[in-house]
């Protein structure tokens, strides 16, 4: 008996949380795609980050400092659309 209600409680939460990301503006096709391109420029920019901090070979940095170099521009355009 305790396990059916355990399980109501874990759907009502599921329904709650479902319901508070509708619930926010909605964003047109154009919008979505800016946010998602935005997204995966800051993750691939964390990443570049990242793996500066280990490396170690010189060439290696200089490229990953090309790279971030390269992504912070991509976000800048980004930010002005």
């Amino acid at each position: 008996m305790a396990r059916g209600w355990e399980s109501k409680s874990v759907e009502a939460q599921q329904d709650a949380a479902s319901e508070s990301r509708r619930a926010g503006p909605q964003l047109s096709r154009e919008q979505a795609a800016l946010e998602a391109k935005r997204a995966t420029l800051l993750l691939a920019r964390a990443r570049a980050i990242a793996d500066l901090n280990a490396a170690t070979a010189p060439a290696h940095r200089v490229m990953l400092e090309e790279t971030i170099a390269e992504l912070d521009r991509q976000l800048s355009a980004a930010a002005r659309r």
